[in-house]
């Protein structure tokens, strides 16, 4: 994935190079984080030297490790947080380690940019230390927050005003934004108070070279004629209690058993799910994997006849892309999910949409795409050739590369700023 400029002579230059990048990612392992870790390989192909922190997870227990010539550090985290004494004592340690790491990095590998990735909204702290220095900030905005919040716990109040003010203190101290969609931009610009032109959308398109189809596997199909896959975070706000409820209506009402559903991934709700599942006498007809390889990811996808996005309608699912989206139409597969401005705009004709948080609607939707094997072709074509001309990582690297020249630039211009500074100051004296 090399990322080249061609100088009017017809030579080879990279962008980035010679710049020194720390990456800050508080709530994925890297490279399980597959946005993260196709932004980091990117910048260290335009030339750029890249160290990554990040917390320890399942199959990522390395506390450091160099991985195509990337710097990988990782730090434990104490629990999963629930409710807010958790969280203070997550973030607490997240943002400890990640001031120890950080200036660790400096004197080893060094940095002149910091890439923070939200959740949570705190990197700016760790960011202050080093604008001091002449580093420069680049905000990478994932989440936003202040509606996950409200979507977590259905209120506002103190902590979602605490959250509210955290995220403008990131976007005023990041010098660019990179925003993964046009309403995340939107925001930047509202409630962030940044210009347009220091706002750049990168979009998490999967890489084609590395995202195909493997071979099906009968084992996940249990025996059964279909299969509908979920890949993702299992929480309240995913809506997966919705899909339960889904294949309640489709195997106990509509009296169909030839439909396996496959559960991939992890998260809070976990163990919630599974035991209403086995109340509902599901157990044979939902298959949660927990979190697994790419490689078995894959397969689980490719085994899907039919795959699903039970989020529901609410202000931070609609104005957030989901990456499962993306990936879904990679592999050519129709999708069902609710009506969200971004999943519409994302999937277009890949998908059906059900009624908002209705799961009879979303039911309903399955069994009619499951019904249609030439509808689900056709929509599988128009998803995968989206992705292919439109959405997949390559489409995404001119405006990374942008984002970070735009930054540079502006680093530039405050250095030579200051040297003058001090130089007619010395003179003066």
């Amino acid at each position: 994935m090399a990322v080249l400029n061609i100088t009017a002579e017809g030579v080879c230059t990279l962008p980035l190079a010679n710049r020194k990048i720390l990456i800050i990612v508080e709530n994925l392992p890297v490279p399980f984080d597959r946005r993260v870790w196709q932004e980091a390989r990117t910048l260290k192909d335009a030339g750029a030297l890249v160290s990554v922190i990040c917390p320890t997870g399942k199959g990522f227990e390395k506390r450091y490790e160099e991985i195509e010539g990337i710097h990988v550090y990782r730090h434990p985290l104490p629990l999963d947080a629930s409710g807010f004494k958790g969280y203070v004592i997550e973030y607490s340690a997240a943002l400890f380690w990640e001031t120890v790491l950080a200036w660790k990095i400096l004197f080893k590998h060094g940095f002149d940019t910091i890439h923070g990735c939200n959740p949570p909204d705190l990197i700016f702290l760790i960011a202050w230390q080093f604008k001091l220095l002449g580093r420069t900030f680049i905000f990478d905005h994932h989440d936003i927050n202040p509606e996950l919040y409200e979507a977590k716990y259905e209120k506002r109040g103190f902590l979602w005003q605490m959250m509210r003010a955290l995220e403008w203190l990131t976007f005023k101290s990041a010098r660019v934004v990179i925003s993964t969609n046009e309403s995340y931009r939107e925001i930047a610009e509202t409630r962030g108070g940044k210009r347009k032109d220091d706002i750049f959308v990168v979009r998490s398109g999967p890489d084609l070279s590395r995202f195909v189809a493997v071979a099906p596997s009968d084992r996940l199909r249990n025996g059964r004629k279909h299969v509908v896959g979920y890949v993702g975070v299992m929480g309240a706000q995913e809506g997966v209690d919705l899909l339960v409820e889904s294949v309640r209506h489709i195997v106990h009402t509509l009296d169909r058993h030839d439909i396996q559903f496959v559960l991939v991934g992890g998260g809070p709700s976990v163990k919630s799910l599974v035991a209403e599942v086995e109340r509902l006498g599901l157990n044979d007809y939902i298959t949660f994997t927990g979190r697994v390889s790419d490689h078995e990811l894959l397969e689980a996808l490719s085994t899907s006849d039919v795959c699903v996005n039970p989020d529901r309608v609410n202000p931070m699912n609609d104005k957030s892309t989901m990456n499962k989206i993306i990936e879904y139409m990679a592999l050519g597969k129709p999708i069902v999910q609710f009506d969200v401005t971004e999943g519409r705009r994302s999937a277009e004709h890949a998908s059906l949409y059900a009624k908002a948080n209705d799961p009879i609607d979303f039911a309903e939707k399955i069994i009619e795409l499951l019904g249609n094997p030439q509808e689900r072709a056709r929509m599988g074509d128009f998803g995968r050739q989206r992705v292919a001309t439109q959405l997949a990582w390559p489409y995404q690297i001119d405006n990374l590369i942008a984002a970070y020249q735009k930054a540079v630039s502006a680093r530039s211009l405050t250095t030579r700023f200051r040297a003058s500074f001090v130089t007619n100051r010395a003179r003066s004296g």
